[in-house]
């Protein structure tokens, strides 16, 4: 990590490092004690215990979560897990107040939180209720809404909603309810 600030680095991406949570910690405490600056990003599925996100404060500066599922039956129909929601709005609520609104210096992120949520083909209901319950709950936070959303392996096969590519009306139909309900803090792509 001190090699890379070294090199120029805006950051430290944690990709999908729950299972190694402890170990991470270990390390960025040494990084933090041997001069590291750059903010760490703990970059995830937004499926996280609270008791690990806790054991976490103080360490991680940018929590970048992703909001998959608002339902039950979408997290169990598209990810075998019957209560993604419930633990996402869990973690999501931790990782707010400990790391506050996202904060930009230089169009750099250097600390707060970004909700991620990417659109599926065919389930604008699912991102609809994804987009209320933050807004109700969390406010008008930072919010990347995603449309590279691409059928892989067996998804036709198992799941033929979401076995096709997303098309612009259905991102479009997103943006716009995001807009709708108050979100002003929004990064889009293109499809």
């Amino acid at each position: 990590m001190l090699e890379l600030e070294e090199k120029g680095a805006h950051n430290i991406n944690l990709v999908t490092p729950t299972h190694y949570a402890p170990e991470i910690k270990s390390a960025l405490i040494k990084a933090g004690e041997r001069g590291m600056k750059i903010p760490v990003v703990y970059n995830s599925s937004g499926y996280e215990r609270v008791e690990t996100l806790k054991s976490l404060e103080g360490i991680i500066d940018i929590y970048m979560p992703d909001a998959k599922f608002a339902s039950r039956e979408c997290s169990e129909k598209y990810s075998d897990v019957s209560d993604y929601a419930e633990v996402n709005k869990k973690a999501l609520i931790e990782m707010k107040r400990q790391a506050g609104d996202l904060k930009i210096k230089n169009d750099i992120a250097v600390s707060g939180m970004l909700i991620r949520h990417m659109v599926l083909p065919g389930e604008e209901e699912n991102s609809k209720k994804a987009l209320e319950w933050i807004m109700e709950e969390l406010g008008d936070v930072h919010l990347s809404i995603m449309s590279q959303y691409h059928p892989c392996h067996e998804a036709a096969l198992r799941h033929p909603v979401i076995g096709r590519r997303l098309n612009a009306e259905e991102y479009g139909e997103i943006v716009q309810y995001a807009d709708e309900l108050g979100f002003t803090k929004v990064f889009t792509q293109e499809l």
